[in-house]
């Protein structure tokens, strides 16, 4: 419920605190005394739009506070979904700074709009006149069924498993789009690979045959530089090794007359062995090296192949056209295998179907179920407002396909009149019926505690008399189950109520503000009698007032 109110710098209202009891509470004042700016600031702190005029003082900034005390668990999941600290005691929070900016805390915790908005849609419905027209909306009129028929835990489910089921269907017209749409581009595909596969390109060949081809081209050069070195190490007579030969035979004589000779010898033999295993190679890569025009051709033309290939699918690197290959193999393989995979999504597909229409059907007949429940009680109270021959009928028609809400259009009917039958509101309810309408209809909401708080605004405009008194017990019911304000005129209404607020505007400094207080038993017989005399209030418009508040209070 809400438990306190807190508004400072918003339209006509300075600086205001204000608490509030569970049951139903109305709010009195006279016309323009800023009702509807308490409305208005209510709405701007659950996240309505906000207007930027509302400031009155730009040297500060407008900030409104609701304090809502839970009394179960219901609203815990939305803060485990965001992320948000949960308590028993919850604090919404809008500013809007002179400049315009607007934000927005739950529990001191910054948030979008739209997440308060989405947590205070949870608890609170603010309903003026002109929402009554939300009554010929079919999405709100299936809401109130299934909220009569309790299905939130069933369309939650539902919900989950139709998105799922939207999704496999989507991916399912994309894979045979995709299969139509591919038949052409898979022979293609499959002529471009089968060439690359026929070439039979192998990681690093570019590479190789270039250094191959290189190399046989200027074999004649590379062999007479090999025979050079040949020469160097081991041909001539002053070759290396033929040198490295008398160097140690001169060290051996030389060890006789300085001993650290002999260490060199070692050293000596270690090099000449070397450079002979040099001159083993030479003599290996001069026999690899002979000229061969055969195999210099053989490998100018895989040369070419792979040139043209790189040529064809327009890449410069080798690697690209290796990357292009594989990638053309997975291709032509998800053409091959397309069938299977939308064999098995039209299996999972099915599966999904047949799960979602049991579920759609079970909560088909829980709404078949709480219709008939829901008709007669509208009924009843409709018939508590002057309205004896009102009918009210739920037509609840099955369809042959499965939507976001299950498989069930819904149509409220209504007749006013005796012998008229039934048909869609917009066409046969007045404004003042379809309010009162949606007070009957909101009344046996109220019982399953859908909202915490209601508000309505004025919804007793063009009612007087009996009906008015009938209405204000209406309320007062509601209120036994949730936390209810009402706005009102009707001193019939504001009797009923558990607790009575009085809205007014302060003159006595310069700038008018609006003030909102708690009316003492007294104050309320003062402010009742005024709403039973208009202007002066006589003797028997007290008594008047103290009789219906005395007759509510038993």
């Amino acid at each position: 419920m809400l438990s306190r109110l807190l508004i400072n710098n918003y339209a006509l209202i300075d600086s205001l605190s204000i608490s509030f009891d569970d049951g139903f509470n109305v709010i009195t004042g006279e016309t323009g005394s800023g009702k509807s700016i308490l409305l208005g600031a209510l709405g701007f702190v659950i996240g309505d739009r906000s207007d930027s005029n509302v400031i009155i003082d730009d040297s500060r900034k407008c900030v409104v506070e609701a304090e809502f005390i839970f009394d179960d668990d219901r609203f815990k999941p939305f803060f485990d979904n965001y992320d948000l600290d949960y308590s028993a005691e919850c604090v919404l929070r809008r500013e809007l700074s002179p400049s315009k900016k607007s934000r927005a805390f739950i529990n001191d915790t910054p948030v979008t709009v739209q997440q308060l908005k989405e947590l205070g849609g949870q608890l609170i419905d603010i309903h003026s006149q002109h929402d009554s027209l939300l009554l010929t909306n079919p999405d709100f009129q299936l809401n109130l069924l299934d909220n009569a028929a309790n299905n939130s835990s069933y369309l939650s489910e539902y919900s989950s498993l139709y998105r799922s089921f939207i999704n496999t269907s989507n991916e399912l017209k994309h894979l045979e789009e995709l299969r139509r749409n591919s038949l052409a581009e898979a022979d293609f595909l499959s002529f471009q690979l089968d060439e690359l596969n026929k070439a039979n390109l192998q990681d690093d060949e570019y590479e190789e045959l270039t250094q191959r081809i290189e190399l046989l081209e200027n074999s004649e050069d590379v062999k007479n530089l090999l025979l050079q070195s040949d020469a160097i190490l081991q041909e001539s007579n002053d070759s290396l090794i033929n040198q490295l030969i008398e160097l140690k035979s001169a060290f051996d004589r030389l060890k006789r007359y300085l001993p650290v000779a002999s260490s060199y010898l070692d050293r000596i033999e270690s090099v000449k062995i070397e450079l002979k295993d040099i001159a083993r190679d030479i003599d290996g890569l001069q026999d690899d090296t002979q000229f061969d025009p055969d195999t210099l051709q053989l490998l100018r033309d895989r040369f070419d192949l792979i040139q043209r290939l790189m040529f064809k699918h327009h890449v410069n690197d080798y690697s690209e056209l290796l990357t292009i290959r594989d990638e053309l193999s997975t291709k032509v393989n998800s053409f091959t295998t397309i069938d299977d995979t939308i064999a098995v999504k039209s299996s999972e597909l099915e599966q999904a179907k047949s799960h979602l229409t049991a579920l759609a059907k079970v909560i088909s007949e829980r709404r078949l179920s709480a219709k008939v429940d829901f008709e007669n009680d509208v009924t009843v109270i409709l018939r508590q407002l002057a309205m004896p021959h009102a009918v009210f009928v739920v037509e609840c028609v099955e369809t042959d396909s499965l939507c976001a809400t299950g498989i069930d259009k819904v149509r409220f009917l209504f007749s006013a009149n005796k012998g008229v039958r039934p048909d869609e509101m917009s066409r046969v309810a007045s404004g003042g019926e379809l309010s009162r309408l949606m007070l009957a209809i909101k009344s046996v909401a109220a019982k399953s505690k859908y909202l915490p708080t209601l508000v309505f605004d004025e919804i007793d405009t063009g009612v007087s008399g009996e009906v008015a008194s009938k209405l204000g017990d209406i309320m007062r019911t509601m209120g036994k189950t949730l936390q209810l304000f009402s706005i009102t005129h009707l001193p019939q209404i504001a009797s009923k109520a558990d607790n009575h607020f009085f809205v007014y505007k302060d003159n006595s400094n310069a700038k008018t503000h609006s003030c909102i207080k708690q009316l003492s038993y007294q104050e309320r017989v003062s402010e009742i009698a005024k709403m039973l005399s208009n202007d002066s209030v006589s003797t028997e418009a007290y008594r008047a007032a103290e009789v219906l508040l005395s007759c509510c209070r038993k």
